[in-house]
């Protein structure tokens, strides 16, 4: 099976709970990752502070979310690991070689993200017209910057 793009790495963690008081003294506090955002949406129900790891290409994201409000849906705190974020360097190719092979994305297309790259969401379960899914994981698709498609070009060698 030819592939017309690449998964290149991870690019972010979501981490979803109640509060994220308790979630930024473990991953900030403890373990020491820089807080470099903050990200607030009513349609997606979410607070969500941007933190991460690593330099340049090799940056990793760990998004520490709270619901706006804990009744209403997407229930970003319901799962704890919300979602994982994986750098492609072709989106809208990749999008559209997947949907041709069965894959289920959510709602809401290709989109901004809260960290300003474009984005999309592999749903976390199959259905009849789309087979193939995140088996119980939601996989947030998110195109590479330049910058990332070289350093891992020169990685490969």
């Amino acid at each position: 099976m030819t592939r017309p793009f690449k998964i290149l790495g991870v690019q972010q963690i979501a981490i979803g709970g109640p509060s994220k008081e308790k979630l930024r003294t473990l991953w900030v506090d403890m373990l020491g990752l820089e807080i470099t955002g903050n990200f607030v949406s009513e349609r997606e129900n979410v607070d969500e502070d941007i933190t991460a790891m690593g330099k340049g290409p090799f940056k990793v994201e760990v998004d520490l979310m709270q619901p706006l409000d804990p009744e209403k849906k997407p229930a970003v705190h319901a799962t704890p690991l919300n979602h994982i974020g994986l750098w492609v360097d072709n989106l809208p190719v990749a999008v559209e070689w997947l949907t041709a092979s069965g894959v289920r994305f959510a709602p809401g297309g290709i989109r901004k993200g809260a960290a300003g790259y474009d984005i999309t969401f592999m749903h976390p379960k199959a259905n009849d017209e789309f087979p193939i899914a995140g088996e119980g994981v939601l996989i947030e698709l998110v195109q590479a910057p330049q910058e990332v498609i070289d350093a891992f070009a020169k990685l490969a060698g």
